[in-house]
């Protein structure tokens, strides 16, 4: 079975450090690592993940620790529901052959994916003027935003279209 580490930066680590597990060093073969922090809309704590060969963002809204047992079914539902939202038509049976289980691990302190998320949670002060409270904004939608901006690092692909290219490799037909 496949497994998915999402590395904790150490903001994150600090509220899920009883389910931190050792790095074993194998990278998720088909999707590739993650990395996650923490941020706060109207008082609720939320997760902004990137994926790191795609700079593909999700958010994981108002996640408490009785969700953190459920972590790989929150994360795989999660996922497929946006990628599905970014015109990215995949089974969810497929996303959970390509997750499989998720890690978290310590931060790996990898300065582009933090950098990267560092610069999108400014997004999130505006969108709270915008939206006014937490039940009023659209993640989904202001997720689709984020993986809709084109990316230099992507030699200006959108994050969703290079998700799209990964997901679509032949090679997981074998998954």
């Amino acid at each position: 079975m496949n497994q998915t580490k999402i590395f904790t930066t150490r903001k994150l680590e600090k509220n899920v450090s009883d389910f931190i597990v050792e790095n074993n060093n194998s990278e998720n073969e088909i999707l590739g690592d993650w990395t996650s922090t923490l941020f706060h809309v109207f008082h609720k704590k939320c997760w902004l993940i990137i994926n790191k060969p795609t700079k593909y963002v999700l958010i994981l809204a108002n996640v408490k620790k009785a969700d953190l047992k459920n972590i790989s079914s929150i994360f795989k539902k999660t996922f497929h529901k946006q990628l599905v939202h970014d015109g990215i038509k995949v089974d969810y049976e497929l996303i959970e052959k390509l997750i499989g289980e998720i890690n978290l691990c310590e931060t790996d302190n990898d300065r582009n994916a933090n950098g990267t998320l560092n610069n999108i949670l400014p997004y999130f002060e505006d969108w709270k003027y915008e939206f006014g409270n937490f039940e009023n904004m659209p993640f989904r939608e202001l997720n689709g935003r984020l993986n809709g901006q084109p990316n230099k690092q992507l030699s200006w692909l959108f994050p969703k279209e290079k998700m799209n290219e990964m997901i679509k490799k032949p090679t997981h037909n074998n998954v």
